[in-house]
């Protein structure tokens, strides 16, 4: 069976929310469309807005701290730049992340649903470029059979939204994505280079229906698969439209 694309995701605001998506057009050296355009400063963060630029995850209110955010869900509306979000404890809002007044009142939507005992939300922030957990801009896979191993661990069904991943793929063997480390692959009129892996952090630990942390991800994957990693960070080499159901093919 040859591999595909199962779903495609974008996170507009960074562990803020998500947003499933049919196709998009990708550019070489760029991100993900719309993916981690905003992110959340906290109040100890030294992000800077008069000279704003990219910035490490730990200046930013997330998941692995605030596990109620795993829950939210988005919907971009791109000819009005609104973002409208859901959660389960919350009414919906939508708002133009670029109007000072909106990000004010998102932040005070957010509060409730962060974690007091942790840094609260203080601002939304934006830069030239998008606030992924790599500094260079990158392009999250997963590998499905991948997550149907640690299923088989855990012994339950797990969302793979809890890994946060740009692209979806069905039909790798598993694991296979570990050994494609400096690897190329195509998908649909797009090329990647695949650079590096996945880390996973606290977030992976939440229930993405609740914001419930509900299973030990990372227990599990160091003692039953003696590492913490799960997908891989790739950068387009090639810019071109990719689609659900496209074919993904190895290259080198």
């Amino acid at each position: 069976m040859s591999a595909t694309v199962a779903h495609i995701w974008r996170h507009p605001i960074k562990s803020h929310g998500r947003e499933e998506i049919s196709e998009t057009y990708l550019t070489a050296g760029k991100c993900l469309p719309w993916d981690r355009r905003w992110a959340v400063a906290h109040e100890r963060s030294c992000f800077d807005v008069e000279r704003p630029s990219w910035q490490p995850c730990t200046e930013f209110s997330r998941g692995a701290k605030s596990h109620r955010l795993q829950a939210i869900t988005a919907y971009v509306d791109e000819r009005l730049n609104k973002i409208t979000l859901s959660h389960p404890d919350r009414e919906d809002i939508t708002i133009n992340p670029d109007d000072a007044g909106d990000a004010n009142h998102f932040v005070q939507w957010v509060m409730p649903i962060s974690n007091g005992s942790r840094m609260l939300p203080s601002r939304l922030v934006s830069a030239s470029q998008p606030m992924t957990d790599t500094a260079f801009q990158s392009i999250s896979i997963i590998n499905l059979a991948s997550h149907a191993e640690i299923e088989k661990k855990l012994g339950t069904s797990l969302s793979p939204n809890r890994w946060r991943a740009n692209i979806h793929i069905d039909g790798w063997a598993p694991w296979a994505e570990k050994k494609m480390i400096g690897k190329r692959i195509r998908i649909g009129a797009a090329e990647f280079e695949i650079r590096e892996e996945i880390t996973r952090c606290m977030a992976t630990t939440v229930n993405t229906e609740t914001g419930v942390k509900d299973v030990d991800m990372l227990g599990t994957l160091n003692k039953d698969f003696g590492h913490q990693e799960m997908g891989v960070y790739a950068v387009v080499t090639k810019s071109g439209r990719i689609r659900q159901e496209d074919t993904v093919e190895e290259l080198s």
